[in-house]
């Protein structure tokens, strides 16, 4: 898979984590797996290493987030717009191989993909805020 792809399914494994309990997890990844484009190993370990390691800091992209967001804190935004932002976060603060601009890039895509009519450009300002 492509860089583009791979951050894709982070996304969406991302996503999925906002609607399941923690113990749900472990079905949820063989779930994911399953319907994975392309069955190459070490492509699933990289996501999941990725999703392991988002988690660890998520309150942290969140204080960010909340700081830099006026009026909208991470528990009034949309499930698809918050998880592009904390993956854009995590690869803005986290990620020394990933240049902001094309995390933020990256970011406004995958709004495009995923998001409202709006989303796009509601992801492209909280992450310019925080740049």
């Amino acid at each position: 898979m492509s860089r583009r792809e791979i951050r894709e399914q982070i996304f969406r494994m991302l996503f999925r984590i906002e609607f399941y309990a923690q113990e749900d997890m472990p079905e949820q990844y063989a779930l994911f797996a399953e319907d994975l484009p392309d069955d190459n190993p070490a492509d699933l370990e990289y996501i999941e290493n990725k999703i392991k390691q988002i988690g660890k800091v998520l309150e942290d992209i969140d204080a960010a987030i909340n700081s830099a967001a006026e009026k909208w804190k991470t528990s009034r935004m949309g499930k698809v717009e918050l998880t592009i932002i904390r993956l854009a976060v995590y690869e803005m603060k986290y990620e020394e191989d990933i240049p902001v601009s094309v995390a933020i890039n990256e970011a406004v895509e995958l709004a495009k993909i995923y998001g409202g009519d709006e989303s796009a450009g509601f992801v492209n300002g909280i992450l310019a805020k925080l740049v």
